[in-house]
């Protein structure tokens, strides 16, 4: 009989499917730690696209079964985060010599057929000459097709589902390496250091899960010190960013001559962001970067469709991420699967290991829930059914998930706020945003002004609340304002952010 642990489960990793499981399963009742070397969404789940979709491209290599299981998360988690996800409608232009106009209609048709669309229209096939879409396109792009995905809040999405996952009682360790696991006497004994201090704890759970990303493999080879017959592919995908390239809130899907396909979508309200690329990754996920290759790639990719050539000196940004892509043996790395697979090692007798390999921002959520299930199968005793499909993350709960009237009403009860200012704070934090407020009723009652709308006050909620420590996670996972402020002004920031944390490390 195994001793009793410090936890049912502990996950390794805190991105977005390491949140997401420690969620579902302290949602459940089960106790859950989660340590994560870094911060929360550091790597991979920062670095996509931006997107909760269905896949359109990969109904290409008939991956039917993912598309549609994502098209059914694209619907549930629009209604649970009606705030960081919202609805885009691409554009795709035609171009004749890469897919025939008749295979591009009869996939939308498919993809509108794979999945419900409660919230979102179908597609349609558009004419460009003379309307706003096809303003900044070449001439020659006269016939078009529209339909609809939804756009996300990447990194906010995982602090949110770490946010819930604490307040239904998991503990979130952010900064902190897992340094060894060794199973023991029915449990698992682990070995964790705080990346900050370099102190050493141990934790004894029921369960282990390894939610590491690029990571997972060396967390089962080093850590683990297991074998699997199951391996990843590590694929670097990189984006860039430019001022904003057109009006409107729509996005573009450009078809390349090399059958990829590359999005332009709107990043804000001054900027575009354009991506991806896909190339094989080698080395430490941690120091990836963009290569001059692959920033040429993506403005030949906008030049060729665009009036305005993009040009490699206009990209005021940039940020590259490891697709962790279970390696299914496919010949290049655009037709390696996006699902996921959970590879569970529970030898009779000894606590179970469960790998997350692979995956795919949109599915993260049924992905959770499963994993949670294969293991409440070797956790006695039984636990309640999954419940997360119906359930808000913080801050989406808000009347009819309806957005657009939250917003009114919430900028009709502090008027006092630019509206631009009201937009940025409920898109971020939805119906909390009244936490980072209180009772203020003017800007100076928020504190210190940072610029570009940031004040003390949002700072302090996301230093108190949802484990900034840095003032890049304040700037470039928590919000996206590190495009917007000045130098000086970030080094504002940052300092600001230092002294906090240093006064707070001394108290305790």
């Amino acid at each position: 009989m195994a001793q009793p642990a410090d936890v049912d489960i502990l996950v390794i990793g805190g991105g977005v499917n390491g949140a997401g499981i420690a969620r579902d399963a302290a949602g459940r009742g089960f106790s859950v730690a989660l340590c994560e070397q870094g911060d929360l969404a550091g790597a991979t789940s920062s670095a996509s696209s931006k997107l909760i979709h269905g896949g359109l491209r990969y109904l290409e290599y008939y991956d039917f079964r993912l598309v549609h299981e994502a098209l059914a998360e694209r619907e549930a988690l629009l209604a649970a985060a009606p705030h960081i996800i919202w609805p885009t409608r691409f554009i795709l232009p035609y171009e004749k010599g890469v897919r025939p106009a008749w295979m591009i209609r009869l996939g939308l048709l498919l993809y509108d057929w794979l999945g419900p669309r409660k919230r979102l229209p179908g597609s349609k096939r558009i004419k460009l000459s003379g309307s706003l879409e096809g303003a900044p396109l070449n001439k020659n792009l006269t016939t078009g097709f529209s339909y609809f995905d939804c756009s996300v809040d990447d990194s906010r999405l995982v602090a949110l589902n770490a946010l819930d996952a604490r307040e239904r009682g998991a503990e979130i360790r952010t900064r902190t390496r897992c340094l060894s696991a060794r199973r023991e006497l029915g449990l698992w004994r682990v070995a964790l250091q705080d990346a900050r201090e370099g102190t050493e704890t141990t934790l004894t759970a029921r369960a282990l899960v390894n939610a590491a990303g690029p990571w997972a493999q060396d967390v089962l080879n080093r850590v683990c010190r297991l074998k699997t017959g199951k391996e990843l592919r590590l694929v670097k995908g990189s984006h860039i960013i430019a001022p904003r390239l057109y009006a409107g809130d729509h996005a573009y899907i450009l078809q390349n001559a090399d059958r990829r396909v590359v999005f332009v979508m709107p990043h804000g309200e001054e900027f575009s962001l354009i991506g991806t690329t896909e190339q094989p990754f080698a080395g430490d996920p941690s120091s990836v970067a963009i290569s001059p290759d692959e920033i040429a790639y993506l403005c030949d990719a906008v030049s060729h469709f665009f009036q305005s050539p993009l040009r490699p000196k206009d990209v005021i940004g940039s940020f590259s991420g490891v697709r962790p892509l279970y390696d299914d043996k496919a010949a290049n790395a655009s037709a390696v699967t996006r699902d996921y697979v959970l590879d569970l090692d529970a030898p009779e007798g000894a606590a179970p290991l469960l790998s997350v390999l692979g995956g795919k921002i949109t599915t993260y959520r049924r992905m959770a829930e499963r994993a949670v299930g294969m293991l409440a199968a070797h956790l006695e005793p039984a636990r309640p059914k999954p419940w997360t499909r119906t359930a808000p993350l913080p801050g989406g709960d808000m009347e009819g998930a309806d957005f657009d009237l939250f917003l009114r009403q919430f900028h009709t009860k502090h008027a006092w706020l630019p509206l631009a200012q009201a937009r940025r704070l409920a898109r971020a934090y939805g119906t909390r945003a009244e936490r980072i407020l209180g009772k203020a009723r003017a800007p100076e009652d928020l504190g210190l002004d940072f610029g570009a709308g940031l004040y003390q006050a949002e700072i302090d909620y996301l230093m108190d609340q949802e484990w900034a420590l840095t003032g890049e996670d304040v700037l470039w996972r928590r919000s996206k304002l590190g495009l917007r402020l000045s130098p000086s002004e970030s080094a504002r920031v940052c300092a600001y952010v230092s002294a906090r944390s240093h006064d707070r490390g001394a108290q305790t």
